[in-house]
C-alpha cells in the first residue's frame, strides 16, 4: 500500500490482528483499531498516538458496529482499506452435537463480518482506491474432523467475499480474501492436535502486508501447506472421506477429548 492509507482493522488486540496492526503502523498507515479489549488497543495507540484511532466494541452487536462506523466517519470521513480479521474457533463433537456452538461461531466469523462490511462500504466509497479485505481460512479447501462450525463459517465468508468482488468491481472496490494456514496465536495454542507449517503471527503479518499493495484476489499461505490441501481436496469423495476418518481415528488414539 503505497502512501499512507486510512485502514479499519478488526480483531486488532491479539494474534494476527495485533501483529498486522504493528506492521501497518510501522509502514506509516493510519489505523482504526477494533476489538473488545479496549485496553490492548490503547497500548498500541500509546506507541502511535498520531496514527491510531481506537474504536473498540463487540462486533457481534450490530449497534456497536454502527457506532464504530460512525466514529470512523466522524474522525476521518472515509476509509481506504477495511481489513476484517476478527474471528473465533470452536470445535464440534458430533457425538454431542451442539447447535448453539455452531450459531456462536457463524455469528462471530460470518454475520459479524457482514455487519462490518455494511458499515465499511459507505466509507470505502469515499476513499482512495478502496480495498475490502477479509480473513478467511485454508480450512475451506478441505473438510476436516470437528471443524464443522469453523469451516462452515469461513466457507460462507469465502462465498460472500467472492460474490461481493464481482458486484463491487463496477464501483472500483477491490476485494481480497486471505486464507492462512496455522498461525501461532493465543487461539491456536488451545488446539490439541499437530499444526504443520505453523507460522509466527509476525511472519504472517509481514507476508500479508507485503502483498496487499498489489491488491490480489487471494493471499493464501504457507504455499506448501495450501498446495497439499488443494491436492487432497481434488481426490474422489470416497478417498477424502477415508482420509478424514483416518485423521479422526488418529486423534482418538492420541487420547484427545
Amino acid at each position: 500500500m503505497s502512501g499512507s492509507r486510512r485502514i479499519w482493522l478488526t480483531g486488532a488486540s491479539s494474534g494476527l490482528g495485533r501483529a498486522l496492526a504493528l506492521e501497518l503502523l510501522s509502514a506509516g498507515h493510519r489505523l482504526a483499531l477494533s476489538a473488545r479489549n479496549a485496553g490492548a488497543l490503547q497500548q498500541i495507540a500509546a506507541r502511535w498516538p498520531d496514527q491510531v484511532l481506537v474504536a473498540p466494541g463487540d462486533l457481534t452487536e450490530p449497534w456497536q458496529v454502527r457506532d464504530i462506523g460512525e466514529r470512523i466517519a466522524h474522525h476521518w470521513g472515509a476509509l481506504d482499506t477495511a481489513i476484517l480479521n476478527a474471528g473465533t474457533c470452536e470445535y464440534l463433537d458430533a457425538r454431542h452435537y451442539d447447535a448453539a456452538l455452531v450459531e456462536r461461531v457463524v455469528r462471530t466469523n460470518l454475520l459479524s463480518t457482514s455487519q462490518c462490511i455494511e458499515a465499511a462500504l459507505p466509507l470505502l466509497r469515499k476513499g482512495e482506491r478502496p480495498h475490502l479485505v477479509g480473513v478467511g481460512s485454508s480450512v475451506t479447501y478441505l473438510a476436516l474432523p470437528r471443524a464443522e462450525a469453523y469451516g462452515a463459517s469461513k466457507a460462507g465468508l469465502r462465498y460472500l467475499l467472492e460474490a461481493l468482488r464481482i458486484d463491487l468491481a463496477r464501483e472500483g472496490i477491490d476485494v481480497t480474501l486471505i486464507s492462512p494456514g496455522f498461525i501461532d496465536t493465543p487461539l491456536t495454542r488451545r488446539n490439541d492436535f499437530p499444526m504443520p507449517l505453523r507460522w509466527p503471527a509476525e511472519r504472517a503479518a509481514r507476508h500479508i502486508a507485503r502483498r496487499l499493495p498489489a491488491r490480489p484476489l487471494d493471499i493464501a499461505f504457507p504455499g506448501p501447506f495450501i498446495a497439499g490441501l488443494l491436492l487432497l481436496a481434488h481426490l474422489p469423495g470416497h478417498l477424502r472421506l477415508a482420509l478424514g476418518k483416518r485423521l479422526a481415528r488418529n486423534r482418538d488414539k492420541d487420547g484427545a477429548p
